[in-house]
């Protein structure tokens, strides 16, 4: 089994509380993380800071070329309540990525228990994202990396990120006196594993009718809650779920899923079902763009895991 498909696996549908949160019980606090799996190879660098916070960290690997390579920048998954950097092997194969030649970031960022006095509350993960790629970015001639050539991959809430980061219109601000700050956070793609590309609760019911997710994002302590409210926040929603950002000329996705889709049924696992990947599918194509969604049983897959599709499009001569 892939590192890529185990690390799908382990995104257990008991690992969610049905209030719309995450449930903490099965996440291990950072600070006891057991550090990174043997098959992981040994850093280049770690614990780089691109902020002020203590979770402002990265670990970096260099590929060795004597041009400039290019980055897969890995966002953990966990809700947004849990995980760490060390989950890199869940979301892209390492190894497979530096005999490629390409780079590697694996980041971490301020979970929700860090965001209460940021509203909403997943602004701070997500524009953490956004950080630390433009830090990436600003490291790019010490570490030998092609700034046009950085894909995303990461899994669940970590996919989210990215997903929010290939549709997200451009944050770098030319007029700022911080060069990380006019660095972009643009992608050239994204690969990820079992992502919710909406965080619009009336779209996700009508997709998955047991659809529980997504509250905790913006302070709301019920699913029930983050429906009622949805009007109130839909500013939020416009601002913060990937699916609400589409639009033409962004990058190609690649998503993958390991039950097959069941548009307007309940899942087992309503957080990570391939719904999410059909719908986003039909959604980019309107837009003319390309949207890959590989689940068990799926047509034409050509792509196998993200580290494969990662490996093609970052190496591509397009």
């Amino acid at each position: 089994m892939s590192c890529c498909l185990a690390g799908l696996i382990a995104l257990a549908p008991g690992s969610f509380a049905q209030t719309g949160a995450p449930s903490k019980k099965k996440e291990r606090p950072a600070s006891k993380a057991a550090g990174y799996h043997a098959s992981v190879p040994k850093a280049t660098l770690t614990a780089v800071r691109y902020g002020k916070h203590e979770r402002h960290i990265l670990d970096f690997w260099q590929a060795k070329s004597d041009k400039p390579t290019p980055l897969v920048f890995v966002i953990h998954g966990g809700g947004w309540v849990g995980g760490s950097k060390e989950r890199v092997n869940r979301f892209a194969d390492t190894r497979a990525l530096l005999d490629a030649g390409i780079s590697v970031v694996a980041i971490n960022y301020r979970l929700m228990k860090h965001c209460q006095d940021v509203v909403p509350p997943v602004k701070a993960p997500l524009h953490d994202a956004a950080r630390a790629l433009q830090f990436v970015r600003s490291m790019a001639g010490e570490w030998n990396v092609d700034k046009t050539r950085i894909g995303a991959a990461g899994g669940s809430a970590g996919a989210c990120s990215s997903l929010w980061l290939a549709y997200h219109d451009d944050l770098a601000d030319q007029k700022s006196k911080d060069p990380v700050a006019r660095e972009s956070t643009r992608l050239h793609c994204a690969a990820v594993v079992g992502p919710q590309t909406t965080l619009d609760p009336k779209q996700m019911v009508e997709w998955t009718p047991n659809s529980r997710y997504g509250a905790h994002a913006f302070g709301k302590k019920s699913f029930g809650r983050f429906l009622a409210e949805r009007d109130s926040i839909l500013p939020w929603i416009a601002e913060y779920s990937p699916y609400a950002l589409v639009s033409a000329g962004d990058p190609p996705v690649y998503t993958i899923f390991n039950t097959a889709p069941a548009i307007g049924k309940k899942q087992k696992d309503p957080t990570h079902t391939a719904n999410f990947g059909v719908k986003l599918q039909e959604h980019c194509k309107k837009h003319g763009l390309e949207c890959e969604v590989v689940y068990p049983g799926a047509p034409d897959v050509k792509y196998k895991s993200p580290t494969d599709y990662l490996i093609a499009r970052l190496k591509s001569a397009k």
